[in-house]
């Protein structure tokens, strides 16, 4: 068959599909169109969402995947860079110091005058010095004697807001003020860590001093020029030797694949008491190097970056400075993809599927087209990558889900079968959220969609102490009709305040506000119901109490709260389906309800949820590390009737809890001592003093 052939027969397969998508009816073809536009958006924003901030839900951790994958691959194979030197506080330096937190200022002091004769051509310190020691003048006058051009690690709320409190930031500014004139300037030490790890260079903030290792290029008038507004990737290298690290038995830490360091790194110790017979020797090593300072201890300060996913190393964060600074010092500027060309390959990319969709090809012809697709959509980025293209941004898996949705709505469209899918979302609702909810989803069905979706919800999870053992205690008929009023008490708490029932597992109830539809009081209408739900829980009790003396005594009902992401959507099949949320939010609220019965309380709810209420009745109750969970959470609980000026005592005590702790400890005490009735404060007192060391209780 002739190319014109070809061509006739290809023209008359397209114009056969198109008039079975105009004949699908106005509704499909609106449908088909949106779908079309949804297509071209995922094939251009599958890493981040227009505006830049939030992550695009489901596709954005595959694209994380496939860059780091490319990163890794890609990595130049380099020996030891001779040209940085870390200087650093490690574990057994810390030791000897007799001194973990924070780090001693004497020995930097120390260090950095020896540092200072021995001819580095700059000086960085990953350090924040934001917090008052009594060596801050020694210190402060060493900075200022420096010869050598030294950058500070200078950092502020409205950047590194886990790093550094506003009080802080205070003292921090008062330290940099002392330098001013001097050899030392601040510079920051932000790192960009969107996404769980660290892959591009810190987005440019007119607030904060150049980054550390821009700083110190600048001072030693190294190549900066070509990377002036540079935020693009981070060329990570990889070491041209690497071995693997035997794990000492049960150690389940993830540090077993360890690449030969990429900077040469010697003790802060080495600088501190320097023995003059290998003061010589350490000068050769320093003399025209820049040095960076700063601590490589286990559990601190540990980066995930693009290599993580597949070494299991997490390098210290003044690591991945000295890879900035190499980056810089190797001039390797990764040009960007422009933005018009991303654009013209999102619609080319979508063209190309509805084209494809409407040829109607059979099965056995469609297989090799997606086979080679996945191969084109994939292997462009890697090639690029491989050029020294910047590829952070670049939407492979966007291409692939794009194509994927044009082709599945074009086809969908053709064949008229997009009906069924609507009809199972109209049928499925009213029967496990609230009325008001259910009634506008009706009448919008597009408000609740099939499969899931990242949404901010509050989360609510009760539970009732002690009901597993006095179910064994008592007739199973008793058993059913206990736990079903208990249940119905509680889901009309819920019920009544607006929020949907996630399920019920046994006695323990889970719900949420803020999906499928979110309302400006979703906060005030979830705390009131979790005060009401312990209500709830007291009445039952005493409902129970006054039914049958001879029936066992019922415990109280916990609860917790929090506030956080989560995917919310109908899951299942075709025969069983729900509607429910799943993520780290619905966990949380569980631990939180949990942690009750260790802190004696009833009521618990995490800083997160209640900063987005406007309820006054909340006391903080100090900060704890749940079970199972490396970071703390604040906690607070409701005390309505509680006396103004107690809760505010408290809440001093929160604040001063780490800068001044007797202080907080007292004031506890005397909040304490004046509610004598009260167990979760009389555990409060108890817990202030057994803090860890990032002020913390840790629960067992």
């Amino acid at each position: 068959m002739s190319d014109e052939s070809n061509k006739k027969k290809k023209g008359g397969l397209i114009a056969r599909g198109w008039r079975s998508v105009r004949e699908a009816g106005n509704i499909q073809l609106v449908a088909t169109c949106l779908l079309l536009l949804l297509a071209i958006f995922l094939a251009r924003f599958s890493w981040i969402l227009p505006g830049g901030e939030e992550p695009t839900p489901l596709t954005n951790a595959a694209e994380r995947a496939l860059y780091d994958t490319r990163a890794f691959l890609a990595a130049d194979l380099v020996e030891q860079d001779d040209r940085i030197i870390l200087v650093v506080y490690d574990d057994q330096a810390l030791i000897n110091l007799e001194q973990r937190s924070p780090l001693p200022r004497d020995a930097l002091a120390e260090a950095l005058g020896n540092l200072d004769q021995m001819g580095a051509k700059a000086i960085g310190i990953d350090i924040l010095f934001d917090q008052p020691q009594a060596d801050d003048q020694l210190l402060i006058d060493t900075l200022r004697g420096m010869q050598t051009p030294t950058a500070v690690g200078y950092a502020n709320v409205a950047t590194n807001a886990t790093d550094i409190v506003y009080e802080q930031q205070i003292f921090l500014e008062e330290f940099m003020a002392e330098l001013d004139g001097s050899n030392s300037r601040p510079a920051s030490i932000r790192l960009d860590n969107s996404f769980g790890a660290t892959r591009i260079w810190p987005r440019i903030e007119p607030d904060l001093p150049p980054l550390l290792g821009r700083a110190m290029l600048e001072d030693a008038g190294g190549p900066v020029a070509q990377f002036e507004g540079y935020e693009g990737a981070i060329e990570y290298r990889r070491a041209l030797r690497a071995g693997l690290e035997e794990q000492s038995e049960g150690d389940d830490s993830g540090q077993a694949n360890i690449e030969e360091p990429l900077f040469q790194s010697l003790s802060i110790e080495l600088f501190t008491n320097l023995d003059p017979a290998v003061a010589e020797y350490v000068a050769q090593e320093i003399e025209g190097k820049y040095v960076l300072i700063g601590g490589d201890i286990v559990d601190y300060d540990r980066v995930e970056t693009s290599f993580t996913s597949w070494t299991g190393f997490e390098p210290a964060g003044l690591s991945v400075h000295g890879e900035i600074i190499a980056q810089m010092l190797d001039e390797k500027v990764l040009p960007p993809i422009p933005s018009w060309v991303l654009w013209a390959m999102a619609v080319l990319v979508v063209a190309t599927a509805a084209l494809t969709a409407l040829l109607e090809w059979p099965a056995p012809k469609l297989v090799p087209l997606f086979v080679m697709l996945f191969a084109l959509f994939v292997g462009i980025p890697f090639m690029l990558h491989f050029q020294d293209i910047d590829t952070y941004g670049l939407p492979a898996v966007g291409w692939l889900l794009g194509w994927i949705v044009a082709f599945t709505a074009v086809t969908a469209a053709a064949r008229s079968a997009g009906a069924a899918q609507r009809s199972f979302a109209q049928g499925a609702l009213g029967k496990y959220i609230p009325r008001d909810i259910a009634q506008q989803i009706i009448d919008d069905p597009d408000l609740l969609s099939l499969g899931g979706e990242k949404r901010e919800i509050y989360v609510m999870f009760s539970d009732l102490e002690g009901f597993t053992k006095m179910s064994h205690a008592i007739e199973p008929e008793m058993v059913a009709k206990l736990l079903n009023r208990y249940l119905e008490m509680l889901s009309q708490v819920v019920l009544d305040h607006g929020g949907v029932i996630d399920k019920f597992v046994g006695d323990a109830v889970v719900a949420f506000w803020g999906a499928p539809i979110s309302r400006p009081d979703d906060a005030e209408r979830a705390a009131n119901a979790g005060y009401a739900m312990w209500q709830a829980g007291e009445d039952f009790r005493k409902e129970v109490a006054e039914m049958d003396d001879a029936l066992p005594k019922i415990g109280k009902t916990r609860v917790g709260l929090h506030y956080g992401e989560a995917v919310i959507g109908n899951f299942g099949g075709d025969t069983r389906i729900q509607y429910t949320a799943l993520g780290d939010s619905m966990n949380t609220a569980a631990r939180l309800e949990a942690a009750n019965k260790a802190l004696e309380s009833s009521v618990s709810a995490s800083r997160e949820f209640i900063e987005r209420s406007e309820l006054d009745w909340w006391v903080p109750m100090g900060r704890i590390v749940l079970r199972g969970r490396a970071q703390p959470v604040d906690i607070l609980q409701p005390m309505p009737d509680f006396p103004a000026e107690h809760r505010a005592k408290l809440i001093e005590a929160a604040q001063l809890s780490e800068s001044k702790h007797d202080v907080a400890v007292q004031l506890i005490d005397e909040v304490a001592a004046m509610h004598p009735e009260d167990p979760a404060l009389r555990n409060y007192t108890s817990r202030i003093r057994n803090l860890n060391e990032g002020g913390a209780y840790v629960l067992g």
